[in-house]
C-alpha cells in the first residue's frame, strides 16, 4: 500500500512562542543539558575506570547513565536551537529517526531499570546465590536483551508512524515529534493505530511500573531479616532506585496510556521525562550513595 507523503517537513511549535520567553528557555535548558551530560558522563567515566564499583549494580548503572544521555540528546539539543531560530522546521525524515531514538531510549532506560531491580532482588533477598546468579556473563546478556527489546519495541512505534499519511497542516504541538502530537496531525482515522501505540508505550510502561513495584515491596519485606546496618544501606539504595522509577514513568504512564488527545500540560510532562529526568539520575544515584562519591574522588583526585 503506497502511502501519500505530501508533507515533506514539520515545523515544531516550540514550548511558548513569546520571545522573551524564549530566551530564558534558551539558557535554563542549555544549562540542564550540560549538566545532564556532565553527571551522566562523570557516573559513566568513574564505573569505568573505577575497581571499586566492579559489582553488577554498577554494571547496570553504568549503561543507564548513557541511556540518559541519549535519551536527554533526542530532544533537547532541538529544543535549544530552536528556541533562537525563527523557523522551527524539521524534516520527515529526521522527524522519523526523532522518533526512533526517543523510544529506543525511552525503553532502553526502562528495561535497565527492571535489571537494577532484579540486581537488588537477587543481592537482598538471595545473598548467599548471587555471586553465582549474577554473573558478569549474565548481566552482559541482559543487556543485550535490554538492546534487543528497545529496538523491537521502537521500531514497532516508528512502524505505526510511518504508515501515516500526512497532507496537512504540518505544525506539531509540541517541542519534539512524538506518537500523539503526530497522530493528531495524519490525514486518516487514528483511533485503531493509537490503541497499538496505546497497547505497546502503554502496555511497557505500566506493566514495567507494577513490575518494579512488586519487586520494591518483596525487597522491603524481606529487609526485616537483616540486621539495623544491613537494613539501612538496602534501604538507602532502593530507595535512591525506587525514585527514579516514581519520577521517570509517572510522566510516561501520563503521556502513553489514555485516548488519543493532548493537554497543554504535556509538553512540561514531557520536558519532565525527556530532560528532567536524565538530569536527576546521576543526583540520586551519587548523592546517596557513599561508593560512587568515594569512588569519583579517588578517580579525579589522582587526574588533579
Amino acid at each position: 500500500m503506497s502511502v501519500n507523503k505530501s508533507v515533506t517537513e514539520f515545523i515544531l511549535s516550540g514550548l511558548t512562542q513569546d520571545a522573551g520567553k524564549q530566551k530564558v528557555i534558551f539558557g535554563v535548558f542549555l544549562i540542564l543539558y550540560l549538566a545532564t551530560l556532565l553527571g551522566n558522563f562523570l557516573i559513566v567515566v568513574t564505573i569505568k575506570t573505577s575497581k571499586t564499583l566492579g559489582s553488577p549494580m554498577y554494571f547496570f548503572l553504568f549503561y543507564l547513565s548513557f541511556a540518559d544521555a541519549c535519551f536527554s540528546t533526542t530532544t533537547a539539543p532541538r529544543l535549544i536551537v530552536d528556541v533562537l531560530s525563527q523557523k522551527k522546521t524539521i524534516s520527515y525524515n529526521e522527524c522519523m529517526t526523532q522518533v526512533f531514538a526517543a523510544h529506543f531510549f525511552g525503553c532502553m532506560e526502562i528495561f535497565v531499570l527492571i535489571l537494577m531491580a532484579f540486581d537488588r532482588y537477587m543481592a537482598i533477598c538471595k545473598p548467599l546465590r548471587y555471586t553465582t546468579i549474577m554473573s558478569r556473563h549474565l548481566c552482559g546478556v541482559l543487556v543485550i536483551l535490554a538492546w534487543v527489546g528497545s529496538c523491537i519495541h521502537s521500531s514497532a512505534q516508528t512502524f505505526l508512524v510511518l504508515r501515516l499519511p500526512f497532507c496537512g497542516p504540518n505544525v506539531i504541538d509540541h517541542y519534539f515529534c512524538d506518537l500523539q502530537p503526530l497522530l493528531k496531525l495524519a490525514c486518516m482515522d487514528t483511533s485503531v493505530i493509537n490503541l497499538l501505540v496505546v497497547s505497546n508505550s502503554g502496555a511497557i510502561c505500566m506493566v514495567s511500573f507494577i513490575i518494579l513495584f512488586i519487586s520494591y515491596v518483596v525487597i522491603l519485606h524481606s529487609l526485616r531479616n537483616h540486621s539495623a546496618e544491613g537494613r539501612r544501606k538496602a534501604l538507602s539504595t532502593c530507595t535512591s532506585h525506587f525514585t527514579v522509577v516514581v519520577i521517570f514513568f509517572g510522566p510516561c504512564i501520563f503521556i502513553y496510556t489514555r485516548p488519543p488527545t493532548t493537554f497543554p500540560i504535556d509538553k512540561m510532562v514531557a520536558v519532565f521525562y525527556t530532560i528532567g529526568t536524565p538530569l536527576l539520575n546521576p543526583l540520586i544515584y551519587t548523592l546517596r550513595n557513599e561508593e560512587v562519591k568515594n569512588a569519583m574522588k579517588m578517580l579525579w583526585c589522582s587526574k588533579a
